[in-house]
């Protein structure tokens, strides 16, 4: 500044001098820097990138020069904030060092000194706040979870505990969670971010044994952020299910005759159920089978269901039989199912054909008379016989093959029926042997022959004695009956010819003839038929005869062209000779 100084003298007049004095003040360090203000506020996204300003601090100082100059600088802090933030020493602007997280730190306070030239100083307080972005994305933890579910569980049981956690805020960790589709579960709100696994339905180990159930968890951010989870959970076996045979049933076929322990068939069950709850076990049912046990019929490995034979079968005196096998599982309690196995036994030829009618060869002889008068494709006789098997086996074929005159006698060849191929001549052996053969069809084939005897006669009451035709003295018994069968005939043939003379007397025409045949088949074979003769009268008399026919001889099978003269007396003399 400028200053005026006058002086003045005591003289007379007074005089005066002035000068002007220049006043300059020399500055002083007497003032600190002064902040504008005291505390200052700015907010800062977490994840800012480094040297992000945030935000300028401004001091002044009333000194000038030196005095006046100020400088910034952080006051007293923690390492940590010091590698986030520094401060511009001549500007006083705060920028980002380090990085910013809100889940680390929300806010930060930061001292700011200013300083002058000379050393005075002054503190501001700086209040940073970290605002949240959706930088996390929830967390999925599992509290508890079963090892192991039943499968029988019901609709509803807890089986795990979830939790959920985002360390956003606001939004940013409002979490919300789902499950997956397509499982029987569900997720149950508990408390504050955790949630119970719950069933939704009946479960199944046999359809599906794992289950990986995944969890996803979103928050409400912008854009929101999601996270997922995959728990595993088994099913454990309930032994829910019974063994369940591949087939409804099952059919086994063997042959007669077969070797004990053979094997007939397997059968095969499934268990869908796991471990000893889905291991099978086979066995027949308690049954008899013709007044038998089962047991003793058939035997089953109880492992693999293999069926074997016990014994050797008999198709002659069963042909099929049915079984039940049992299949049970190893749980508990045990679950089974049955099937039925039906056996077929197939016929073996095993049997050779037995002849009924004549008797078999070694037995006894049987003797049939044929008229002299027979022509030729005259039925003489039948062989009878049966073969216990069955099919082409049982099929029987008759055949002759030894025989006194071989020209003379035919046999068919299905129906065993005995016939003349030609007429009798005079020339003809009387006696006449014949050896016939029955033979089944199967292979290899089996036969069995008979013999008969044939004796050719011009008038039964001429019939010689036949010495070789006697019966074994061990056959006593047959005397006997011969006399009650003598009897019955004899009351029967008075019977018929008293029936006759009336029919003569009331028809008054000329009768139908009948005749004696010469086949003398025992009733208990072949049932008695009456058979009518031609009567056009070329018989010179009127008899009447009692014939004995198969079921299958044709029509005038029985032939004669001449009549044989018997009285009463005549024909119980050729009876008695017959049959004693």
């Amino acid at each position: 500044m400028n200053l005026l100084l006058t002086a003045l003298d005591g003289g007379s007049p007074q005089r005066s001098g002035t000068v002007v004095i220049h006043v300059t003040v020399v500055d002083a360090n007497d003032n600190a820097p002064v902040f504008s203000r005291a505390v200052y506020k700015a907010s800062l996204p977490e994840n800012s990138p480094l040297d992000t300003p945030v935000i300028k601090v401004s001091a002044t100082d009333a000194d000038e020069g030196v005095n006046g100059d100020v400088t910034y600088d952080l006051g007293h802090i923690s390492d940590d904030n010091m590698n986030v933030f520094t401060i511009e020493h001549k500007t006083g602007e705060i920028r980002v060092t380090g990085v910013i997280d809100f889940e680390d730190r929300s806010s930060f306070e930061i001292p700011v000194q200013a300083k002058d030239g000379l050393g005075l100083k002054s503190y501001a307080k700086v209040t940073i706040e970290i605002t949240d972005i959706n930088d996390n994305a929830p967390a999925v933890s599992l509290e508890s979870l079963s090892n192991s579910i039943p499968e029988n569980v019901s609709p509803g049981t807890e089986v795990g505990i979830i939790n959920v956690q985002d360390r956003d805020s606001e939004n940013n960790g409002q979490v919300r969670c789902s499950i997956q589709h397509g499982v029987p579960f569900k997720l149950v709100p508990s408390i504050k971010n955790y949630y119970s696994l719950v069933t939704t339905g009946q479960l199944d180990r046999e359809l599906v044994s794992d289950y990986n159930i995944t969890i996803t968890a979103t928050d409400e951010g912008s854009p929101p952020l999601s996270s997922s989870k995959t728990v595993q959970l088994s099913v454990a076996d309930i032994n829910d299910n019974p063994p369940v045979f591949d087939e409804q049933s099952y059919s086994a076929y063997v042959s007669e005759n077969n070797k004990p322990g053979s094997t007939l068939c397997s059968v095969s069950a499934r268990d869908p159920d796991w471990r000893q709850n889905g291991t099978v076990v086979y066995s027949l049912l308690a049954g008899e089978v013709n007044g038998a046990p089962v047991s003793s019929y058939l035997s089953v490995n109880g492992d693999t269901g293999v069926i074997h034979a016990v014994r050797s079968f008999d198709y002659e005196q069963f042909r099929s039989f049915k079984v039940y096998v049992m299949a049970r599982d190893n749980g508990s309690p045990p679950l089974s199912s049955n099937v039925t196995v039906s056996v077929f036994i197939s016929d073996v030829n095993d049997n050779s054909p037995q002849i009924l009618y004549p008797s078999p060869e070694g037995n006894s002889f049987m003797t049939e008379l044929v008229p002299k008068a027979a022509h030729g494709g005259s039925l003489v006789s039948k062989v009878i016989a049966v073969d216990a098997d069955s099919g082409q086996n049982a099929w029987l074929s008759y055949q002759i093959v030894k025989s006194t005159d071989p020209g003379l006698f035919t046999i068919g060849v299905h129906s065993g029926e005995i016939r003349t191929q030609r007429d009798i001549s005079e020339s003809d052996s009387m006696k006449q042997n014949l050896v016939v053969a029955v033979k089944d069809n199967g292979q290899p084939s089996l036969s069995a022959t008979c013999s008969m005897y044939l004796l050719i006669s011009d008038n039964l009451a001429e019939v010689p004695e036949l010495k070789d035709l006697s019966y074994s003295d061990s056959n006593s018994k047959l005397t006997s009956y011969l006399i009650i069968a003598l009897v019955s005939v004899s009351t029967f043939f008075l019977t018929f010819i008293i029936i006759i003379l009336g029919l003569r007397f009331c028809r008054r025409r000329k009768p139908r003839l009948m005749f004696d045949g010469a086949v003398a088949i025992p009733s208990g074979y072949l049932p008695p038929n009456y058979a009518d003769v031609d009567g056009t009268g070329t018989l010179r008399s009127t008899y009447n005869y009692d014939a004995y026919l198969t079921t299958g001889s044709r029509t005038s099978d029985f032939k004669f062209t001449r009549g044989l003269i018997i009285d009463k007396e005549e024909a119980w003399q050729v009876i008695f000779n017959r049959f004693i």
